[in-house]
């Protein structure tokens, strides 16, 4: 049965829009356990602008589920990583210009730079997931380079306006799925990811977990955090 993972990023997102400090994520994350996800995740990203590492050490010691921490290879965010040693981790790219993750990984392109990030994270005991878009070479490079699992990027899927362009997108992450199932990596899907569309995808056989983040959270303005997973999880398990 697939897993629900909440990103709660966007709660510290309100909290530095006043720089005070409420909202609390960590806060959130309890309810969100309590509404019965699996894990919690977050992204530390490399300008600070919604998570702190102050959040990672509470999370670490409060969740009772998995932490997952997403983040870049740089140098200093690694480091960190070391020193929080979050249950896993999941490296996506990042852009200071972004306003969210708009694409995978590039594994291929980046390859001896990423080994490197995964091998050291690995020989800490950190489980280590790479955020790549439904792509053969991508998922390839990933299973040589040592990751344990991969999450499916799904927000082309997500932002699909018809209904063809729906359909070849949803085709190519399930067929990205059962390419890395086939070699052996644990499989999980994010981004984009709402109470509208998230059934199909959830109902990949073989996904290990979705990772929803903005819909959750915006949808927990109107009925509350705990409500707002209990509902999400009861779509993604039927």
């Amino acid at each position: 049965m697939v897993k629900l993972g909440v990103n709660i990023d966007h709660v510290a997102t309100l909290r530095e829009a006043r720089k005070i400090n409420y909202p609390d994520p960590v806060y959130a994350a309890v309810l969100a356990e309590l509404g019965g996800c699996d894990g919690i995740t977050v992204h530390l990203r490399e300008d600070r602008r919604h998570i702190k590492e102050r959040d990672l050490y509470l999370l670490k010691d409060t969740i009772k589920t998995r932490l997952n921490l997403e983040m870049s290879t740089n140098e200093e965010i690694v480091k960190i990583a070391l020193k929080v040693k979050p249950d896993m981790v999941t490296l996506v790219p990042e852009k200071r210009q972004e306003l969210t993750t708009e694409g995978g990984l590039d594994v291929v392109k980046n390859k001896k730079k990423i080994t490197e990030v995964v091998e050291t994270l690995k020989k800490a005991g950190i489980e280590v997931f790479i955020f790549i878009d439904a792509d053969r070479k991508q998922i390839e490079t990933a299973k040589k380079i040592g990751a344990e699992g991969i999450e499916i990027h799904t927000g082309r899927y997500a932002e699909a306006r018809t209904k063809k362009e729906l359909e070849k997108e949803f085709l190519k992450i399930k067929e990205a799925v059962q390419f890395s199932l086939d070699m052996d990596l644990i499989t999980s899907a994010g981004h984009g990811l709402n109470y509208h569309n998230v059934r199909k995808i959830a109902d990949i056989p073989g996904l290990y977990e979705l990772n929803i983040g903005h819909s959750i959270i915006s949808y927990a303005l109107y009925v509350g955090m705990e409500r707002a997973v209990r509902d999400m999880v009861n779509i993604i398990r039927g």
